[in-house]
Order: structure tokens, then sequence, then C-alpha cells
């Protein structure tokens, strides 16, 4: 069963314990929360099995949306993959900022900054791979975390960047150790390129939490450029 499922059943349990406490105060009959319940498990069920929890990220996404930072967050974090890419010069073919927005799109769970890497699968597909193309993808997939540490001091996201970092690495034959070492180091190389970028990367978070196009974001950034 995926995490996304194994949330709605924690938050199907911790409903069906509150309202086991609460009930009585309020003349609530077991029978309501017992359904809700049971209704909660059977779409975490379907879901993890017919939809691989897609249903339950875009409905998990849903109710973190609520929250005014955790939607700052999502601008945040998207924008340092976007502004490396740019200023990489990876073309960038479009970007969402919601579970929903992925799901339309036909993006994996929630989503993000889509590339237009086509060369870096092939390399990756037998193996070899430039320093330069690695190095440049590597501090893209940490940027967003790179973003997140700049403005809130800390990051809540980035699981799936790092995820994806190790599997390269771990891919191309390096050790855990090794791994570790490079994470931290494309962490540090993407933060000191958006410092040295900063009134870019805050036109392009302006830009996006507009809803602005890829080249509309694009425009933003050039904008402040010198």
């Amino acid at each position: 069963m995926s995490q996304t499922a194994l949330n709605l059943v924690a938050i199907s349990i911790f409903f069906m314990t509150l309202s086991v406490l609460l009930g009585p105060l309020f003349n609530l009959s077991p029978t309501i929360p017992a359904l809700a319940t049971f209704t909660i498990l059977g779409i975490a069920t379907f879901d993890s099995f017919r939809l691989q929890g897609k249903g339950g990220t875009i409905f998990l996404d849903w109710i973190a949306g609520f929250s005014q930072e955790h939607r700052d967050r999502i601008i945040h974090h998207e924008a340092g993959h976007f502004l490396i890419a740019y200023l990489f010069e990876i073309p960038i073919s479009g970007y969402t900022l919601s579970a929903w927005e992925a799901w339309k799109q036909g993006q994996p769970g929630q989503g993000g900054v889509t590339f237009n890497d086509d060369q870096l699968a092939s390399q990756l597909q037998v193996g070899k791979i430039s320093a330069q193309m690695l190095d440049r993808y590597c501090t893209i997939w940490m940027a967003g975390i790179a973003a997140e540490t700049l403005v809130f001091n800390n990051t809540e996201g980035g699981a799936d960047d790092q995820n994806k970092l190790a599997g390269v690495l771990t891919n191309l034959g390096f050790a855990a150790s090794v791994r570790q070492q490079k994470q931290r180091f494309y962490a540090l190389q993407a933060k000191t390129l958006l410092q040295e970028n900063w009134p870019s990367y805050e036109a392009l978070v302006k830009a996006m939490r507009q809803g602005a196009s890829v080249a509309d974001c694009q425009s933003a950034i050039k904008s402040v450029e010198f």
C-alpha cells in the first residue's frame, strides 16, 4: 500500500478515535463515524490498487493547500528548480504547483518543474553521462531544497528530489558516503546560485504565484538580469 493510502488510513483512525471520545458529548450516533471510517478505508484501498495513490495524493494536497505557508513553500521550492534550470539553459516544458494540476497534465506525484531532458535519459540509459550534465541536473534537483532553506530556514519538501539524485548516483556506481557528500555539495551550489541571482528569483516567484506561463516566467527572470 502506498504512503498516501497509509496516510488516509491514519486519518480515518484518528477521526474514528476522536468521534468515540467526543460522540457522547454531541449525541453523535456511533454508526456515522463508523460508516465514514469504512468509506475512507475503502477509498484508500481503491486508490492504492487502482489509481496508484494518485487520488489520495490529490486529496491530501488539497487539504494542505488551505495553508498559506504550504502554498508559499511549494511556489518557492519549484521556483528554485525553475531558476537553476533556466541558468543552466535546460529546456523547461512546464510546471505545476499542486497534485491536481500534475494529474491533469499526466505528471506523477505532486508534479513540479518538467524538462525536455531526452539527452539526459539517453545518457543514463547507456550508463554514461558527462560530468557537466550530471553536475547541472543534480544541482537543479537540489535547488528546491536550497530555496526553501533560504526563505523559511528549513525544508519540508524535497524527498522525491533527494531520491532521484540518490538513484542516479547509485546507478552510476557511487558509494553511499560519496552520495551524501555530493548531495551536500549540490545543495550548497544551488544555494549559492540562488543567492547570486536573488532579484531574478523573487521576480520568478511573483510570476509563478500569478500562474504565469513558462515563457512569461522566463521573461520575468530576464527583466531583472544585468
